[in-house]
């Protein structure tokens, strides 16, 4: 299979796997991934995402082999093909996080940019190297880059087809945090289960807030966020949630409700 899915303690675990091609997206890897994207959007069990690669890579980028002999007909289906299933990933109700252990080029980089957090190992390294082969970034990458790292900082990486490293991306902030690669798993898995211990319903509607937000002038964000703010006090959480804290007490387990 091109993608593994499981499900533990309300996190769905999608994993690329195409090793021997270091995890390079084709036709048939994108199909699954969205499939995965679909059965964890559709879980009522699961809370949070995490998207990862087997082996050495993340994603290596898509299939070259397979895009070689591509028209422009051709590329432009798959370039929208592509971003149909990234934007679904951006957004999908439940949080996403990338786990990036080893490269995350082109395709593998415009993937983990769709995902809400970025969490990096040590080895990680980054790039949209693309006109280097004498095409652009076709999932996305010269609309999220430059909104995540800023547009001068997009436009070097993207122009210069440059690939960096972990270190580099926590700076520039294509990524919040780097950690060892061996407590790569255990570091995201442990941010996962700290995300699905709060109220679900409000998670969500924090995540909607934002995304509208960024695409929007700072009135009609604000009035998302009002919106969404109004939501949560329909929820037994909010009510479950307050009334302990003036008891001075804390909410066990929300119902996500």
């Amino acid at each position: 299979m091109g993608v593994l899915y499981e499900v533990n303690n309300h996190i769905a675990l999608i994993t690329v796997n195409r090793p021997e091609a270091l995890n390079a997206l084709n036709t048939e890897v994108l199909q699954e991934l969205d499939q995965a994207v679909s059965r964890a959007e559709a879980d009522g069990d699961v809370y949070v995402a995490v998207i990862t690669g087997a082996g050495k890579a993340f994603v290596a980028g898509a299939d070259i082999s397979q895009m070689k002999d591509f028209g422009a007909v051709e590329a432009k289906a798959f370039g929208e093909y592509g971003n149909r299933v990234f934007a679904r990933i951006e957004s999908m109700s439940k949080p996403v996080i990338a786990a990036v252990n080893g490269y995350a080029l082109g395709g593998g980089c415009e993937l983990c940019m769709a995902c809400d957090i970025r969490i990096a190992g040590t080895k990680a390294k980054f790039g949209q190297p693309e006109v280097g082969l004498g095409i652009t970034p076709g999932f996305g990458g010269t609309q999220r880059l430059p909104r995540i790292v800023g547009a001068s900082k997009a436009k070097e990486l993207i122009f210069t087809a440059e690939t960096i490293g972990a270190e580099e991306a926590l700076r520039i902030g294509l990524v919040s945090k780097v950690v060892p690669d061996e407590e790569l798993m255990d570091t995201v898995m442990e941010l996962a289960a700290k995300i699905a211990r709060n109220a679900q319903i409000a998670v969500r509607q924090s995540k909607d807030a934002i995304n509208r937000g960024l695409q929007s002038d700072i009135v009609t964000g604000l009035a998302y966020e009002a919106q969404a703010f109004a939501v949560c006090f329909s929820t037994e959480d909010q009510k479950d949630a307050m009334s302990a804290f003036v008891r001075k007490e804390k909410v066990t387990a929300f119902k996500n409700k």
